[in-house]
């Protein structure tokens, strides 16, 4: 068998007909770090767990993730990730291909572009080398805004996604590619941005104006382990013969089980349509279905467990105050933390406010009420990001989730017609000193 297949390939070779096997590639990323965002990380190694059982070698799939989570003090189970309650370890034989400060959008970039070079002396130096003939997966989960998603340093903006996107596609870096995204407001990395005509769909935790959803709190380790959109269409390839259900039946069931957010799915539909997830999420013939108890004992577990991304520092600390001992210093610690929140968030949203107000007052004063209430839909990508990145390096840190969930106001001001200078102007007026938050 083995001897009939080598003579059919050294034939095709000899009269002159290429021939290639073609092979899946994966990249995965958690954008975060620290205990509270647990859940990230535990994603990304849960999506590991499930290409690396349907066969696709480690060494197509490349792994970004600070990897701060395994060994932290706070873990009661020391090596071990979990993604769902009473769950499976996740973390074992999952890659460290980068780590620390080596998870950045520079370095992702260069990574789907297959750029050796930039990658030499980073991390393992793996990169995409996938080709015309191969399928690419990506997964990406973390805090987003409107026209970005965040890295533990710095950000990814949409434009700068999918420009590389476009690169992939004219240099042959894939046949088919398929990307999803867990993030608030991450429909705007792609609305009306990812072309349908270069064979790429891409499914996202939320739309463009709303929020993505935490959810499986666990009170032993104080923080959330999973997000509903990732921890679903997870769970649904854990459980389903992934090699009969087509991407769009994954979308399908995906966006009726996660009922937090609207999961949305845009590009190259009909992709979504003729295509199963075993091509890929597997290199395998056949999948095994396995009944997940998961799927139905924790089915209500997300509508009563979930949590607004942006809530979930506050929650956490809401949970822990709940079983703290009456009257404790645990007690009164963590009422200071709660307030002490609170007051950042005030920070940062009156922050916003203030800078609206001053460019609005002298130029369209009668906006501000819509710029602050509004969510519009982004199109002045290079005022934003020129906004954005001031906003950073005058005023806040841009991975904090309460500036990420008040970044709209920018995206606003740049779509009613104003300049970044102007807006950066009023930044400067507003933020005298750059605040630097305790987490």
């Amino acid at each position: 068998m083995h001897q009939q297949l080598l003579l059919s390939v050294l034939s095709l070779v000899v009269f002159g007909i290429s021939f290639t096997w073609a092979a899946n590639w994966a990249v995965l990323v958690a954008g975060s770090r620290d205990w509270v965002n647990y859940r990230h990380q535990a994603d990304v190694c849960h999506a590991y767990q499930i290409l690396h059982r349907n066969g696709i070698p480690d060494s197509n799939i490349i792994v970004m993730m600070y990897d701060d989570l395994a060994h932290h003090w706070r873990n009661p189970t020391k090596g071990i990730i979990i993604n769902h309650p009473k769950g499976e370890d996740v973390y074992h034989g999952v890659p460290h291909d980068y780590t620390g400060k080596d998870v950045t959008p520079d370095n992702f970039i260069n990574v789907l572009l297959g750029n050796k070079e930039a990658m030499r002396n980073i991390g393992s130096g793996k990169v995409l080398e996938s080709g015309p003939d191969d399928n690419v997966f990506i997964y990406y989960t973390d805090h987003g805004a409107v026209g970005l998603v965040a890295f533990p340093s710095g950000v990814l903006y949409a434009k700068d996604l999918n420009q590389t996107i476009t690169k992939m596609y004219n240099q042959k870096k894939y046949k088919q590619m398929v990307i999803y995204i867990e993030a608030c407001e991450s429909g705007s990395m792609v609305e009306d941005i990812l072309s349908d005509k270069i064979n790429v769909y891409g499914t996202t935790a939320a739309n463009a104006q709303e929020s993505s959803y935490a959810c499986y709190h666990d009170l032993l380790r104080g923080t959330y382990l999973g997000d509903v959109y990732s921890v679903v269409w997870m769970e649904d390839s854990d459980a389903e013969q992934i090699n009969n259900e087509t991407l769009y039946q994954q979308y399908l069931i995906t966006q009726q089980r996660t009922n937090t957010s609207h999961v949305m799915q845009y590009g190259d539909l009909n992709l979504a349509k003729f295509h199963n997830v075993s091509e890929f999420q597997s290199v395998q013939k056949s999948n095994i279905s396995k009944h997940n108890i998961f799927m139905d004992h924790y089915n209500n577990l997300l509508r009563r467990d979930a949590v607004r991304t942006e809530d979930v520092r506050i929650e956490i600390i809401k949970h822990r105050l709940a079983v703290a001992k009456e009257n404790s210093i645990e007690e009164k610690e963590l009422q200071n933390e709660l307030a002490q929140l609170y007051n950042d968030r005030n920070i940062i949203f009156n922050s916003m406010y203030q800078i609206a107000s001053i460019v609005l007052s002298l130029n369209r004063g009668n906006y501000l009420e819509m710029i602050i209430q509004e969510r519009m839909k982004l199109t002045q990508h290079d005022c934003y990001k020129s906004v954005t990145q001031h906003i950073h390096k005058k005023c806040f840190d841009l991975q904090n989730e309460f500036v990420l969930n008040k970044l709209y106001i920018m995206a606003n001001l740049c779509e009613i017609g104003l300049f970044d200078f102007t807006i950066n102007q009023a930044v400067n007026q507003v933020c005298k000193n750059r605040l630097h938050f305790n987490y």
